[in-house]
């Protein structure tokens, strides 16, 4: 599973309606860059080496996929759109915007294009005020200090006072609201992957299934009859105790939980892999530990064709999935989707996402937060 990058990025501006380019900056970043996380209060500064007109300036966290080299990029491109053009004159000058790197986790890098951490941030007033508030549990990986010691430490004195405050734009999906949020989906729809994303964006505990650590999933996957009914009863085991420990255990610093499956996914597994005698016993002891679970206050379901699906997983090369037939993908899709239906009580949100990719394209997952939040405006 791949992880996200944290990335700090500072961003001023000292042309023209100054709050007007900061929140049209902020929009651009979260919308064709990457996903904004934490938004610092609006300084006001005065120009830093030069005369003119005093700047405004944040900072903001973002999370992303893409490498430092994939952000700078992305960076300079909305600056250009902004209508920023580069000069290669020496010395500082007025700017309709500037957005800089500050940090890329706690990589150090030093290539032409980009220096990490930024070489000056240390000795500037106005990036570290913004850095502040945005509560960072960093370390400059060269200085070994932390954003209040290093604050405490600059040279700059200048003048540098709060302006205004700004709207997160993740803040208008409004997850918080559920106490315990579901993905869920066929064999490589990416429910992991998501799941994890939006817990690290939204501040959530996530609960994530164990499946790597089960002994009888390779065994399956070669002899299915033999090893279909251990393989179910150990999944069933496993949920129940994992889900009913981790939703219990409430998490004062975590705002709810995101997991990547619901325990039903067992029964719906399980009719597909068991004899039809061995699915009755099952489904009687499935039955009576259901009773005691709690149900997701919303329940996801990602849909992909099997096509895309057997895509999904030769790229992840797992070598006991590659042998998986499209005819067992398909049954699972029809399980899943013949349990939704049946579910009048489960708030439940099916979105096919058979052609989009939420990892490299930022535009999919933005797409599949307003499907979330129209979901949520709906009700």
């Amino acid at each position: 599973m791949k992880s996200q990058h944290q990335v700090v990025l500072s961003i001023g501006t000292n042309q023209g309606n100054r709050l007007e380019n900061i929140e049209s900056c902020l929009q651009l970043i979260h919308h064709e860059v990457a996903t904004v996380v934490k938004v610092s209060k609006v300084y006001e500064t005065p120009s830093w080496g030069f005369d003119s007109e005093a700047f405004y300036n944040i900072a903001i966290v973002v999370h992303t996929f893409d490498s430092a080299a994939e952000i700078l990029s992305k960076i300079l491109e909305i600056e250009q759109q902004m209508g920023r053009v580069r000069e290669d004159t020496l010395g500082y000058q007025s700017r309709i915007i500037d957005i800089d790197i500050v940090a890329f986790d706690n990589e150090i890098i030093s290539t032409e294009q980009l220096k990490v951490p930024h070489p000056l941030m240390q000795d500037r007033i106005f990036v570290l005020k913004p850095l502040l508030d945005l509560n960072l549990e960093w370390i400059h990986p060269i200085l070994q200090k932390d954003i209040p010691e290093l604050l405490s430490e600059t040279k700059d004195t200048s003048d540098c006072k709060v302006v205004q405050s700004l709207e997160n734009p993740l803040r208008k999906i409004s997850l918080e609201q559920f106490n315990y949020v579901a993905f869920e989906g066929n064999i490589g729809a990416g429910k992991t992957t998501l799941a994890t994303k939006i817990a690290e964006d939204f501040n959530a505990k996530s609960v994530l299934e164990r499946f790597a650590d089960n002994p009888f999933l390779p065994k399956f996957y070669k002899d299915q009859n033999r090893y279909a009914f251990p393989l179910e009863m150990s999944f069933l085991a496993d949920r129940y105790k994992q889900l009913s420990d981790d939703l219990s255990q409430f998490d004062l610093f975590k705002d709810f939980v995101v997991a990547d499956y619901h325990i039903f996914k067992s029964l719906i597994f399980a009719k597909i892999t068991l004899a039809d005698d061995e699915y009755r016993l099952y489904s009687n002891l499935f039955h009576i530990i259901y009773k005691e679970m709690p149900k997701p206050d919303l329940y996801v379901y990602l849909y992909q064709n099997s096509e895309r699906l057997l895509q999904n997983i030769k790229k992840r090369g797992r070598s006991y999935e590659q042998e998986i037939p499209a005819e067992y993908l398909d049954k699972i899709n029809t399980g899943y989707l013949d349990y939704i239906k049946s579910q009048t009580d489960l708030n439940v949100l099916i979105i096919d996402v058979s052609d989009r990719d939420f990892v490299k394209n930022h535009a999919d997952y933005l797409y599949i937060l307003n499907e979330i939040q129209n979901k949520i405006s709906s009700k």
